[in-house]
């Protein structure tokens, strides 16, 4: 598996602990080592390459536009929405190191779990062969994704900002009323108020389910 997963790479590990390591779920990590052999460290060094990656891309690609258009740009293709099924895509699901336990639970298929592998692999792939190697992998994984929209997506919580700050009534406001379920695969529910209703959105990370209860809040509106 991991074999075809370097093919995929286009990348031979080096430091074939570097891939392990990024494929290694924190659920499957060694509480004697302080759970430091999950792949969190280099999801978090992942995120900062691929950020980095995309903005010299989005630059490239869109000379004529402006810092704000571009941002909205890197903020959807960064996003856990994007990068997720480019995931699946690629096998990781397959791929990730889980207890068999989780691995009946649905677990590698979880959208939060997915995107951070991936990020993972990126953060890898930096440290093992530089930045060229991460390079290589976003430009072909996120190929069809950066070519979707012809004008800078904006995003669900945007667009209510947008419209309540049009109509001079503020900034929407979030709230966290709940998560549930363990510490590895946890559901948020946030509620958002603006202009005098209310909407209740879920998600596998506070962001996801500001997202979705401010979908639902325009998906309120009159047509």
């Amino acid at each position: 598996m991991k074999g075809a997963l370097e093919e995929r790479l286009g990348h031979r590990f080096g430091k074939a602990s570097l891939l392990e390591q990024a494929l290694t779920h924190r659920s499957a990590a060694d509480p004697r080592r302080g759970m430091l052999d999950s792949n969190e460290r280099l999801e978090f060094l992942g995120d900062r390459v691929l950020g980095l990656c995309m903005a010299e891309w989005l630059a490239e690609r869109f000379p004529q536009e402006r810092e704000g258009d571009l941002g909205k740009r890197l903020a959807t293709l960064c996003s856990q929405e994007v990068i997720a099924p480019i995931a699946e895509k690629m096998g990781l699901a397959e791929a990730l190191r889980v207890p068999p336990s989780e691995g009946r639970t649905g677990l590698r298929a979880r959208a939060t779990v997915l995107a951070d592998a991936l990020e993972a692999i990126l953060g890898a792939l930096y440290l093992d062969g530089g930045l060229d190697a991460a390079r290589n992998v976003v430009r072909r994984e996120w190929a069809a994704a950066i070519e979707v929209d012809a004008k800078p997506p904006v995003s669900a919580k945007n667009r209510l900002q947008e419209w309540t700050l049009g109509r001079g009534l503020g900034l929407p406001d979030y709230q966290h009323v709940s998560v549930t379920g363990p510490s590895h695969a946890p559901v948020f529910v946030v509620t958002v108020h603006a202009a005098g209703r209310s909407a209740e959105g879920m998600g596998e990370s506070k962001r996801a389910a500001e997202q979705a209860a401010a979908e639902a809040w325009l998906g309120g509106l009159p047509a």
